[in-house]
């Protein structure tokens, strides 16, 4: 959504904060030192599926639209920031976040919130959630939760007053298309869940190591489908990805030290 008023200015980056994937010589990032580009700032957690589900876009606007100045040599375009804070116990162990930022492919800088005090600042109420500031920190373009991608793109281009602007990007997924129609889906559950669900896919947020069988029946139907998944570091885990809005069964039955703290459920398409 756009700001409704364009004096809200970005709060300041805690410079107590720790920063990950910083330019040689850059002990942290300032928002007045930013002055004159655009800054997108994402919010996330490596252990929420929405965050996770809604990577792809920040990384593809990152190596889209943060370029370098060829007169001076310094980085101009879009400065794309991911300030993780953490819902979740892993996300507050810094060489998790580091191995999380690594395997996941983030290159854009990344602010450790691990005590939510950045959260606190913006007085968030969920994952993820990103905010687009103009070249003079003042706030231009926000949205909670997944989904509005080509707004956001739009509002980049905007900002930077491109001249042939390429297409916005393509969906990732057909539920995240403009105007997609979807469906509500099964609420989280705290914890492993087994039991009927509504949605478009199935996520778990693990922890430990050791192996989880997932099993699926759709609903009105005997066939089964089950798959096993091996856990080797803590995160969001895809279980299940269904084309629509589907109603099932769902079973899941842990071995090893593997713990599940969350069973989460994404929406599909109506």
């Amino acid at each position: 959504m756009r700001a409704p008023v364009d004096t809200i200015a970005a709060p300041p980056l805690l410079p107590q904060l720790r920063w990950l994937n910083l330019p040689e010589g850059v002990k942290r990032l300032q928002m007045e030192r930013l002055a004159g580009r655009p800054v997108l700032i994402d919010f996330w957690d490596f252990c929420r599926p929405n965050s996770i589900r809604t990577l792809p876009y920040l990384k593809a606007w990152h190596e889209r639209y943060a370029t370098i100045d060829p007169d001076s040599g310094q980085p101009s375009g879009l400065q794309v920031i991911g300030i993780h804070s953490p819902g979740f116990a892993p996300g507050r162990e810094r060489q998790s976040v580091i191995e999380a930022v690594q395997r996941l492919s983030v290159e854009y800088p990344v602010l450790l919130d691990s005590e939510l005090e950045m959260w606190r600042e913006y007085e968030n109420l969920g994952w993820p959630v990103r905010y687009l500031f103009d070249g003079r920190s003042r706030l231009y373009h926000y949205h909670y939760g997944e989904g509005a991608y080509e707004e956001t793109e739009l509002a980049i281009q905007e900002l930077l007053e491109l001249a042939d602007p390429p297409a916005p990007l393509a969906p990732v997924r057909l539920e995240d298309a403009p105007g997609a129609k979807l469906r509500p889906q099964t609420m989280d559950v705290e914890g492993p869940y087994s039991g009927p669900y509504e949605a478009g896919g199935v996520w778990a947020v693990l922890e430990g190591t050791g192996t989880m069988a997932v099993t699926v029946r759709l609903n009105g139907g005997d066939a089964q489908q089950t798959k096993t998944i091996t856990v080797t570091h803590p995160g969001a885990y895809p279980l299940v990805e269904h084309e629509r809005h589907t109603e099932a069964t769902l079973k899941l039955e842990m071995s090893g030290e593997l713990r599940c703290l969350a069973t989460c459920f994404t929406p599909g398409l109506a």
